[in-house]
């Protein structure tokens, strides 16, 4: 199929079938498009609307993102997971500011903190239509099926071939349509599992489906079994019934969130206890529980220590700070902390 037939099946289906009522679609402007694609990459349209709705209402422009405390940004991002793309936001935002706009070329944006060759392609594409490809993980599988391209697309020679596809099938007019086309057809109709090929615009040229062997393309991620890390996470209490809290590194996991002590043992626990003084009057081993990263999967068990110290622990270069339940919308908490915090009762 040449490239001109293609985009014309591509885009007459976005014309009668694509979403075209999404947030980040209106009042569109490069921020809200750089917003959207950060947050967008490994992540579904549905988690991300809520999240994209309380950012521009918190940070209009990105004048407003920039002037922030990342403490702030955090918050807002907390649940949403991959929280070194917060991080790059806070700091690309800062970047832009300095600048006085966005950067309208590839290099300027790739130079960017967070921004890769695929978002840069969306936002130059979406914000500014000027033409460039996009390779995010919805494009790769339209473009794997279509073409029947074996191979993991983690592979640096598989990417590189489906990066030649796309530049070659990206049009000189209507890339921003064309642009969420492709998303949208990969997200809706092309998907992972079950994907509704009767109704795919390029249902008739699709090499997959040609020979019956949609299933086998993406080729997927070669098995690999996660490590399992095991640690214990101290519940620290007082009689104001706060819970102590630790600011974590800016980098590595939930850099830069509030998170609880942590500790490769109970053993370890008691001794960071007795040696600020902490007197531990009860205490209690909560369930362990198990949180998965890309890369390892957490088996954590929380240690719950009431201690009835006053509440004039020396704080250490406001990296630690007593939590109560009516502080807990106001810091950056991963998700697993988050919920532990709300969920744990007082021992009786």
């Amino acid at each position: 199929m040449p490239p001109a037939i293609f985009q014309q099946k591509v885009l007459a289906w976005f014309d009668l079938h694509g979403r075209k009522d999404l947030p980040w679609q209106q009042e569109l402007t490069p921020y809200r498009v750089w917003l959207s694609e950060t947050m967008l990459q490994q992540t579904q349209v549905a988690t991300v609307i809520p999240y994209f709705n309380a950012f521009v209402t918190h940070f209009p422009d990105v004048g407003s993102l920039a002037a922030a405390p990342v403490d702030d940004v955090l918050h807002l991002w907390s649940g949403l997971g991959y929280y070194a793309r917060a991080r790059n936001l806070h700091k690309t935002a800062q970047l832009v500011a300095e600048q006085g706009r966005f950067p309208d070329t590839l290099d300027g944006l790739i130079a960017l903190p967070g921004i890769g060759l695929s978002t840069a392609g969306a936002i130059l594409s979406i914000a500014f239509n000027s033409r460039q490809p996009i390779l995010d993980g919805n494009v790769k599988r339209v473009l794997t099926r279509f073409k029947a391209v074996s191979g993991w697309p983690g592979n640096s020679a598989v990417n590189k071939e489906l990066w030649a596809i796309s530049a070659r099938l990206t049009p000189l007019e209507r890339v921003a349509d064309y642009t969420q086309a492709m998303m949208d057809l990969g997200a809706t109709v092309c998907t992972r599992s079950r994907p509704a090929c009767p109704v795919c615009p390029l249902h008739d040229a699709c090499l997959a489906r040609l020979s019956d062997n949609v299933a086998a393309f993406p080729t997927p991620k070669p098995a690999k079994s996660l490590p399992v890390k095991q640690l214990v996470f101290l519940l620290l209490r007082n009689d104001d019934e706060q819970i102590l809290l630790e600011k974590r590194p800016p980098t590595g996991i939930w850099g830069g969130l509030w998170s609880l002590p942590e500790f490769d043992s109970v053993a370890a626990a008691h001794d960071w206890c007795l040696a600020r003084q902490f007197h531990i009057a009860q205490q209690q081993l909560l369930p362990c529980q198990r949180h998965t990263f890309s890369h390892y999967h957490l088996d954590y068990t929380p240690l719950l220590i009431q201690t009835n110290n006053p509440n004039d622990f020396v704080m250490e270069a406001n990296q630690t700070v007593w939590y109560k339940a009516d502080q807990l919308n106001r810091l950056g908490l991963a998700a697993p902390i988050k919920s532990l915090l709300q969920s744990q009762t007082r021992i009786k």
